[in-house]
């Protein structure tokens, strides 16, 4: 009885201890784990969002990028860190939707996380070098029909990726997996500077990642993929050249945690969201480059990152574009 009692007093302890940890939180600074390179789409939201967030959690954020493998390196290390808050995760369609889609052997699933949010949603232009003698989706699908087009990509699994194949495919080509070479690079920022140093012929991102080349006349933009036209992009929508089907594909970013991410942990970060979100800078700078701002609850996140992953999942199984080993 004398053991059993101590036991029992030392569960409640233990108990008292872990509940109050958590009310205590955070307590130290919060590692923020951007899966891909500088200068690309993931990279330029999360640290757009780091000083409002920051003021939000009261706490330091350090954010570090952690690349690889279509931003499937840094979700690892975010699934595999201890749940207890102090490691999150930017997660964004290329490593959240497109790359569970199309890799057999990715070491995660969705279930293997913890979506705290899905805040900002944002279209996907395609750009070729401003001196390019391509003008038009048009003049593009012709040169590839003839050979020697290329695209670049944030890597293997992407958004990227599947955006520039995605493309081509609703622009009629033919094949469009082997009629135009894919180019993998570690960010989007990379895959950017391969256009502008005629490494590739074109690629397809998030409008974000590509405002400022357009502003600075580097790249020239063919369509964005929107109904309404994009501020900033002088090219034709998806509407206006008759492919609406092209609207889904949208970038976005998330914030989730290993899969045990404790519920208390997790409104905390609701509410700092709602907050970091409500800042009229970052909103209008987000804006700017084409995004909308929407905070989304867990569960509509959730729903929203499955329904992104069908519709491509979809697509790559009609390409056969489903990478086995």
């Amino acid at each position: 009885m004398k053991f059993a009692k101590l036991g029992a007093v030392g569960a409640l302890v233990l108990g008292l201890a872990t509940a109050a940890s958590a009310a205590d939180y955070p307590e130290r600074p919060i590692n923020m784990i951007i899966p891909f390179g500088a200068g690309g789409a993931t990279d330029i939201s999360a640290r757009t969002l780091a000083e409002p967030l920051g003021k939000a959690v009261g706490k330091p954020l350090i954010m570090a990028n952690v690349t690889g493998a279509g931003g499937a390196t840094g979700s690892v290390a975010a699934m595999n860190a201890k749940a207890d808050g102090y490691t999150m995760l930017f997660t964004r369609v290329g490593s959240h939707s497109v790359n569970p889609a199309m890799k057999a052997t990715l070491p995660y699933t969705l279930d293997d996380f913890r979506y705290v949010t899905v805040y900002e949603i944002n279209p996907f232009a395609c750009a070729v070098a401003a001196d390019s003698e391509i003008n038009s989706m048009d003049d593009l699908v012709a040169k590839a029909r003839e050979g020697g087009v290329s695209f670049s990509s944030s890597g293997v699994g992407s958004g990227l990726h599947l955006a520039g194949v995605m493309v081509m495919d609703e622009f009629g080509l033919e094949d469009p997996v082997n009629q135009v070479t894919h180019i993998p690079m570690k960010g989007g920022g990379e895959a950017a500077t391969a256009v502008l140093a005629g490494t590739a012929t074109f690629l397809c991102t998030n409008s974000s990642a590509l405002a400022n080349f357009v502003a600075n006349g580097q790249l020239k933009p063919l369509m964005v993929t929107t109904a309404e036209p994009v501020v900033g992009f002088d090219a034709p929508t998806s509407k206006d050249l008759g492919k609406p089907a092209l609207e889904q594909l949208v970038g976005w970013t998330g914030i989730a945690g290993p899969k045990d991410l404790p519920d208390d942990v997790a409104a905390k970060w609701g509410e700092w969201m709602a907050a970091a979100a409500g800042d009229q800078e970052f909103v209008s700078r987000m804006e700017a480059v084409g995004s909308i701002i929407n905070v989304m609850s867990p569960e509509d996140a959730n729903n929203f990152i499955r329904g992104q992953y069908n519709t491509f999942r979809t697509l790559v199984d009609k390409l056969g574009m489903r990478i086995e080993g």
